[in-house]
């Protein structure tokens, strides 16, 4: 399946509908890097919020998204 990449929260939120798959999830850290960056926030910002603690990643997980989402902020410059 191709998915356009989302672009408003709303969209991001309506992609749990889907069913899981690498490309669901790439579509989504593309939407999420869209729409920070045109909020004007920056890749630091971005990863202080995926690193934050929460009840749904572990600490591995957490940065392991986060380097993740950095590469594909730096494919995307």
């Amino acid at each position: 399946m191709h998915y356009p990449i989302p672009t408003s929260p709303e969209e991001i939120i309506n992609l749990r509908q889907k069913p899981i798959s690498d490309e669901l999830v790439a579509t989504a850290i593309a939407g999420v890097i869209q729409f920070v960056r045109s909020q004007g926030q920056s890749l630091e910002q971005l990863t202080a919020q995926l690193l934050a603690d929460d009840s749904l990643l572990d600490d591995r997980q957490r940065r392991r998204l986060s380097e993740i989402v950095t590469q594909a902020w730096e494919k995307f410059a």
